[in-house]
């Protein structure tokens, strides 16, 4: 009766890996030769293991990363022009914690989005809260929430996120409007949270994107002066990954 009230009771307290690993050493002779310093500390590390890992999940799932890419995954070969002490630098997180923001750039196929999506899983591997979208569908979340009374709570959804990225960036000349909602976003993430861009337009070009050269003015001066920068080079990867192209070779 007192070891089910006890299980009863982690139970009420949300401690189920608590209670699992409890149900385990009561069924284990062997923890009984650990002291109960020992036997409490591994209770304690299950619950602790189980909560990140559901946090973890949480994060990967509220993401929606464009694709499942780890920095595991990545390809550091010379021809690719990824900097792997910068990138694995990046995926400590340190950027995030400073209010830092990133950007990729590189041709069409280079592997922006992968190391785009890599560096949020890291980023969500670290507690951080991530979202990912391309940019023309956020774009067009915009345009419908102005429709449905919704923008505010979706600028107040943005600004929470820690780190947020914008795929394919400017990759479509924008209206007014829209590069006014960017700068809404822009402004409320400015030294208070990251944004990381992956893009295949040069930043020279960026500003004459922009309808308005005082709106592109105060975009850029959010995004990039505060930015690390990553340039990709060599083939596309999609190319390159193919099965039409391996199985012509």
């Amino acid at each position: 009766m007192l070891t089910q009230s006890m299980f009863d009771k982690l139970t009420q307290l949300r401690l189920p890996g608590f209670r699992a690993a409890l149900e385990e050493q009561l069924h284990n002779p062997h923890y009984a030769d650990l002291s109960f310093e020992e036997r409490l500390a591994f209770l304690i590390d299950r619950e602790c293991t189980r909560r990140h890992n559901n946090r973890l999940q949480r994060n990967l799932k509220a993401a929606c990363f464009g694709l499942p890419a780890t920095i595991e995954d990545l390809d550091f070969s010379a021809a690719r022009g990824l900097p792997r002490q910068l990138v694995l630098e990046l995926a400590q997180g340190e950027w995030i914690h400073r209010h830092l923001n990133t950007i990729i750039l590189g041709p069409t196929g280079g592997g922006k989005t992968f190391l785009a999506c890599a560096l949020g899983h890291a980023a969500c591997r670290l507690g951080f809260s991530v979202r990912y979208h391309r940019t023309s569908r956020l774009l067009h979340d915009f345009t419908i929430s102005h429709v449905d009374g919704s923008y505010p709570r979706l600028l107040l959804s943005l600004a929470r996120v820690q780190l947020l990225i914008f795929d394919d960036w400017l990759r479509d000349p924008l209206t007014i409007n829209q590069a006014r909602d960017l700068l809404e976003v822009l402004d409320d993430r400015h030294t208070r949270s990251s944004t990381l861009v992956a893009t295949q337009i040069p930043v020279e070009d960026w500003h004459a994107r922009f309808p308005d050269p005082t709106l592109a003015d105060a975009i850029l001066d959010r995004l990039v002066h505060n930015a690390h920068r990553i340039q990709l080079k060599g083939e596309s990867q999609r190319k390159l990954r193919s099965p039409l192209a391996m199985s012509s070779t």
